[in-house]
């Protein structure tokens, strides 16, 4: 009686779906179910009657049949302060109040209780407190069972209302233990939030026996060997002094009987420690904590005043998306990385060519055109690829960064540099190995290639329209594009190496590194693009040496990925300044 009568939800079956549907808390659509499951008086003889009605009609008939023989009269809403709810029938002349909440709540306002063998009320002595405690803290530890405890008390006749005083002197009718457990895939998210260096802290307005089994199942508390300093209830957080406070914030991993103030003050004091917060809600009331964190993730059967507080609404309703998404997160942002890498240090390298031959005086090694092809199409098709790039296989092991951590680092940026300066180096020495060691080449001295603009004054052996050919720069050109290549496998991860994620990791990447070769294969072996740019076609020994010239790269960056991962000393102080993305905080807020 209790279950269907003290209770606002609807339970309904969808016959287009094949399936139950609930309206409103879940907690109350399961008493809705305990009543169907226990049926009806009379019903013993013939439990088989029940399962003849259609689904539709056996969804709630016994439901149905205790709010006909009751007439509800007066509500008493759940409160967060009494945690409890109590709703006044009229029964054949008789006034009853039906009571349900927390168990500690309702067993301190019960003076008697209903015995199961006779239906007498005898008074509830000390003895049978202690046994109700102990039954419980049973359900609510062992069991993890979500537990409320149900009461009734007679009314006076013709009552028409109940105020929070008629909440006393109730009999305990009995205890309800429901099973909600965590999702298979909460521990595994558990886990890697821990390895990933994210702080996880339960709130939640269960039981503290509940809440502490349920966080036993999903290992928030397997780094613990006690819950001493680490298990509050909101009211013992705030009866502790203001250091104590302090330093149970740090400590903490759950927070049980809380109300919604206690979100956002829990929020503030976590900012006001430096912390990155990100806070989970569903209701009206957590929408000020939702704001407040700085990212409010919203369940997606939350209500729309939750939904449109926050920066983040769960679909699902799954911690483990949450987790998810910041490993999708992560990637996006080491991808950014490797694309700036990319990026920055090809055209660190063509600077470094023009930059070079202007020092050493020898002729220029790419044309205007030569420069905006390897700019506009060698670069663009490979850059645009690594934004496919799988995550790396440590992504969730490593530490947050700080908020203030520059995109660009000096250990990074001087890798950019080491990478940049080997690209524009390579990128001469196949122009200069051509004048010099190539079989087809004029083999001329390194002195005449340095004096190169007198050669029209001065009597040589070679005919200066041979610093005309087109060659030199040709095998400039393709070396630049042969290391771009190779670099681009090697902004597959930023410290991982080759050997743990291959090449095919990224079939986007492979592919536009071979269109790009095509494209330039392309316009060296047919006739008018190779006049447009400037190129001519190469013999087999050529090409053997641009590969020589450019695959030293990747054993390069293996070097300096070998010391990112093992060589944590290694800083440069290299500063750059950073402008924030977004507005700060304060702005925000307001």
């Amino acid at each position: 009686m209790c279950s269907a009568l003290c209770n606002e939800s609807l339970l309904q079956y969808n016959p287009d779906k094949g399936n139950y549907e609930k309206i409103g808390e879940s907690t109350e659509v399961a008493l809705r179910v305990l009543a169907e499951k226990v049926g009806l008086p009379g019903f013993d003889s013939m439990p088989s009657a029940l399962n003849m009605l259609s689904k539709h009609e056996r969804a709630s008939y016994c439901n149905h049949y205790w709010e006909n023989q009751f007439k509800k009269v007066s509500v008493l809403e759940f409160s967060r302060d009494r945690k409890m709810m109590s709703v006044l029938c009229n029964h054949k002349q008789m006034e009853i109040m039906f009571s349900k909440g927390a168990p500690e709540s309702i067993i301190s306002r019960c003076t008697n209780i209903l015995c199961n063998n006779d239906g007498s009320t005898i008074p509830m002595d000390a003895t049978l407190r202690a046994e109700l405690d102990s039954r419980f803290n049973s359900f609510a530890g062992k069991e993890t069972l979500r537990c409320l405890a149900l009461a009734l008390k007679i009314m006076p006749m013709g009552q028409q209302i109940l105020s929070f005083d008629d909440e006393k002197d109730l009999t305990f009718i009995g205890l309800v233990g429901m099973l909600d457990p965590p999702r298979e895939e909460v521990r595994n998210a558990m886990i890697s939030c821990m390895t990933a260096g994210i702080r996880v802290i339960v709130v939640t307005g269960d039981n503290k026996s509940t809440a502490e089994s349920v966080c036993r199942k999903i290992g928030a508390f397997d780094h613990l060997v006690d819950y001493v300093g680490h298990s509050y209830t909101a009211a013992e957080f705030e009866e502790l002094p203001g250091t104590q406070q302090t330093m149970a914030l740090q400590r903490m991993a759950l927070l049980t009987r809380v109300e919604p103030s206690h979100k956002r003050m829990l929020v503030e004091a976590l900012q006001n420690q430096n912390e990155v917060v990100a806070m989970t809600g569903d209701g009206v009331n957590d929408a000020p904590a939702l704001k407040k964190a700085d990212i409010g993730v919203a369940m997606g059967s939350g209500t729309a005043v939750a939904k449109s507080a926050s920066d983040m609404v769960l679909a699902d309703d799954n911690f483990a998306t949450i987790v998810a998404a910041v490993a999708e997160g992560r990637a996006i942002y080491n991808n950014t990385k490797q694309f700036i890498r990319y990026m920055i240090s090809s055209n660190i390298g063509e600077v470094v060519c023009i930059f070079v031959a202007a020092v050493l005086g020898i002729p220029d090694t790419l044309a205007p055109v030569q420069l905006l092809w390897v700019n506009l199409v060698t670069d663009g098709l490979p850059a645009t690829a690594i934004g496919f790039n799988k995550p790396d296989s440590d992504v969730m092991k490593a530490k947050p960064r700080k908020v203030s951590e520059a995109v660009v680092s000096g250990w990074l940026f001087f890798r950019y540099l080491v990478i940049g300066a080997y690209v524009g180096l390579a990128t001469v020495a196949g122009f200069i190995w051509w004048f010099i060691y190539s079989e087809t080449g004029p083999k001329l001295p390194y002195t005449e290639l340095m004096n190169f603009d007198t050669c029209p004054t001065r009597e040589t052996t070679y005919p200066c329209s041979i610093f005309e050919d087109r060659h030199p720069s040709t095998v400039a050109m393709t070396v630049l594009v042969v290391v771009e290549m190779f670099n681009a496998l090697n902004n597959l991860s930023e410290n991982q190496s080759l050997l743990v994620i291959p090449p095919w990791s990224n079939l986007w990447l492979v592919a536009s590194i071979i269109l790009t070769m095509l494209l330039h294969i392309l316009i060296l072996y047919v006739p008018p693009l190779s006049t447009l740019f400037s190129v001519t076609s190469l013999s087999w020994n050529e090409w053997a040496v641009i590969l020589y010239l450019s695959f030293p790269v990747i054993i390069i960056d293996e070097v300096l990925k070998f010391f990112s991962r093992n060589s944590h000393g290694i800083r440069f102080n290299f500063r750059f300044r950073r402008y924030d993305a977004l507005p700060k905080k304060e702005l925000r807020d307001k």
